[in-house]
């Protein structure tokens, strides 16, 4: 695997669509394009029909995730109804991935996506929008994926499926309730955006067994706190559009570069490209941003090691 070029492709799939939306004059609508290139981050380790098929599933999803997140944010109840939908998002999420052997593996960008969406005000008439500029993002990402493989016949590896049961007791349950419980827990709270709770709940709970789920959640609070450093000095800086666009390619492909090699490393990277993704879409006051995302990354964490620790027993993961 060559962790340049899965850079190259995700920075590129980011990149193009957010240049597109400013070329319009359509910046308000990144958050949807962004979600959609997320799209390039799956299926790094197949080749070309596996890759091919695994991407087009995840862009269907996490247009599907968009489109129904931005459906729940046209009600007046949206942050109450966002926490039982972003479950079952999440449990949906949990059996897809390792009915499909995900790599990333989890729910985490679909829920992403839908709380995401979901927490930002909106009409009838942004549905369709959320859901064409996803869509255009996710194919064109589809396409960057696949440009160098076309014309090769290496499928790579067969893909080894675990029984539903097992799908059931690793994932399902404790990612959906981890969601649920982080969820409700930062709406009552009202700090502001119970999605990065619900997020960081998932985090851990994408581990095999409660040790590696506290080295996760540790990853995650302590990449999360340098992350916000970093967001802060380039929220600072008050940056023009074009060059915040430019800023989040980059830190998506720095941010491709070291998930493989530490977690925490990497979230140095996609803290800041989070914030910035979000502040350009709807803009808010820097210091709100940053006490939300730290808050809310201890809830979720939290929530996710609490509902891992007391599922550990029942629902054995090694």
């Amino acid at each position: 695997m060559n962790a340049r070029r899965v850079a190259l492709r995700a920075c590129v799939s980011v990149l193009v669509p957010l240049l597109v939306l400013y070329a319009v004059g359509r910046l308000e609508w990144s958050i949807f394009a962004t979600f959609g290139a997320f799209t390039s981050l799956y299926g790094r380790e197949r080749a070309g029909r596996a890759r091919l098929q695994l991407q087009a599933r995840l862009a269907l999803y996490l247009t599907t995730a968009v489109g129904l997140g931005t459906l729940v944010a046209c009600a007046p109840e949206r942050a109450w109804l966002a926490v039982p939908a972003a479950a079952t998002v999440s449990a949906l999420g949990s059996f897809a991935s390792d009915a499909e052997r995900w790599h990333p593996p989890g729910p985490l960008f679909l829920v992403f996506a839908f709380a995401a969406c979901a927490a930002l005000p909106s009409s009838g008439s942004d549905v369709l929008v959320a859901v064409g500029v996803a869509a255009a993002s996710a194919a064109f990402s589809v396409v960057v994926g696949n440009l160098g493989a076309w014309w090769r016949r290496d499928d790579g590896e067969p893909v080894a499926r675990p029984t539903y049961l097992a799908s059931l007791r690793w994932h399902v349950l404790p990612c959906s309730l981890g969601v649920l419980l982080a969820g409700s827990i930062a709406t009552t709270a009202d700090i502001g955006r119970p999605y990065w709770a619900m997020v960081s709940a998932v985090v851990p709970l994408v581990a095999v067994d409660f040790r590696h789920q506290v080295v996760r959640g540790l990853h995650r609070v302590v990449g999360t706190l340098a992350g916000l450093v970093v967001a802060g000095a380039l929220l600072a800086l008050d940056l023009g559009g074009l060059a915040v666009i430019l800023v989040v390619a980059l830190l998506q492909a720095v941010a491709e570069l070291l998930v493989g090699r530490n977690y925490a490393l990497a979230l140095v990277a996609i803290t800041p490209l989070a914030l910035l993704m979000v502040h350009l879409a709807a803009p808010v006051p820097t210091s709100e941003l940053l006490a939300d995302r730290g808050i809310e990354t201890v809830i979720g964490v939290s929530a996710g090691l609490l509902v891992g620790y007391l599922t550990r027993v029942r629902y054995p993961r090694s």
